[in-house]
């Protein structure tokens, strides 16, 4: 008796969702082997890293805090994903982001105005769309592959952050540290939870995803993403502007970029720093496609990945273990969902071997 893939007549729309919650339990199995491996106790991993993160206050709190920018960055790469437009180097949109907005804030550093702030984000999705451009024109003038001009984007934004906090935005008092000055008051997002770092960040993003959601699903634009990404032949006769998706798509995910890594150094860490960011750019990508380029997904996707975030640090600090164990269990689960999504359009047969046949 073996093990068959046989084609599905159409792909199944049941395993479509069913197949992101089979990589989230094949992970968590893996990662109860990966404990044992080490030498520890598998339901005490499974706890430390996914229970204990989030068994107070505050940690939901950071747990809200670390799903901020992977959700809003998620939604906005997903736009682009369902129009088959791949932006990869949301990393280096949200760095320019931070960079742009940040310096905002550090030229009128002695401010106190109300209008800093809903400025610096502004100028935060100038950045992140600035930077989101620069691979859109490459390919609608010159048809390059964005995914790797996007890709390669990001490490000169993250080349240019250090150059900044080494040079023009370094702390004068800091005794020459590679760091900006301390945010203002007014440059900082207002928190919503005393004794958490919960800020208002996490209700702009939850109001831009509701947003999104209807544009997707009520208007034109919505339905030429749709479209342009289902049927691109279609979508030619029916008069859309392929040039005009990709512009489109590549300014909204790199301004929504732009805004996570505003709000990421308005929020908290409250400066600019070498390195602002864990990965979020990379990790919103496995959010947005375990979320199923839905909204709702992606938002429950983003907890889970900033769980997995807060549960790295809970297990290094707990049971000794290596900060990387974040890395392991993303990685995971993104071999297990590209895994998994074979049964979208296969099934699985058992087919029983005559006897004498070998």
């Amino acid at each position: 008796m073996w093990l068959k893939l046989e084609a599905r007549s159409q792909p199944s729309k049941r395993m479509t969702y069913l197949s992101p919650l089979l990589a989230v339990v094949l992970t968590l199995f893996s990662g109860m082997i990966l404990f044992a491996m080490m030498g520890h106790s598998p339901l005490e991993g499974i706890y430390v890293f996914f229970v204990e993160p989030v068994t107070s206050l505050y940690g939901l709190g950071e747990l809200a805090v670390k799903a901020t920018p992977l959700v809003l960055i998620a939604i906005g790469l997903a736009i682009g994903f369902k129009a088959n437009v791949w932006n990869i180097g949301a990393e280096g949109q949200l760095v320019m982001g931070a960079i742009v907005g940040g310096g905002l804030a550090l030229y009128f550093h002695e401010s106190d105005s109300a209008w800093l702030l809903p400025s610096m984000i502004v100028f935060g999705a100038l950045g992140g769309m600035l930077w989101a451009a620069i691979p859109a024109w490459l390919k609608t003038r010159f048809n390059t592959n964005e995914i790797l001009t996007s890709l390669m984007l990001t490490y000169v934004a993250i080349l240019l952050l250090n150059y900044m906090v080494n040079g023009p935005y370094r702390d004068p008092t800091g005794y020459n540290f590679p760091e900006s000055r301390l945010f203002q008051n007014a440059a900082l997002l207002p928190t919503l939870l005393e004794g958490t770092r919960l800020n208002l960040g996490s209700v702009i993003t939850v109001m831009i995803l509701a947003g999104l959601w209807v544009m997707l699903a009520r208007t034109i634009i919505g339905f030429q993403v749709h479209v342009v990404g289902q049927a691109p032949q279609a979508a030619h006769y029916a008069g859309f502007n392929h040039k005009k998706i990709i512009w489109f798509t590549f300014l909204l995910s790199g301004g929504l970029a732009g805004i996570a890594g505003l709000m990421e150094v308005a929020g908290p860490i409250g400066q600019l720093l070498p390195s602002i960011s864990p990965g979020y750019g990379f990790t919103a990508i496995i959010v947005a496609f375990l979320g199923r380029l839905h909204p709702v997904g992606i938002l429950l996707a983003g907890l889970l990945m900033a769980l997995s975030y807060l549960g790295g640090e809970t297990a290094q600090i707990e049971m000794g273990l290596p900060v990387a164990l974040t890395g392991v269990f993303q990685g995971l689960l993104l071999f297990f969902l590209l895994a998994s999504d074979v049964l979208i359009r296969y099934r699985v047969k058992w087919n029983r071997v005559p006897k004498g046949e070998h």
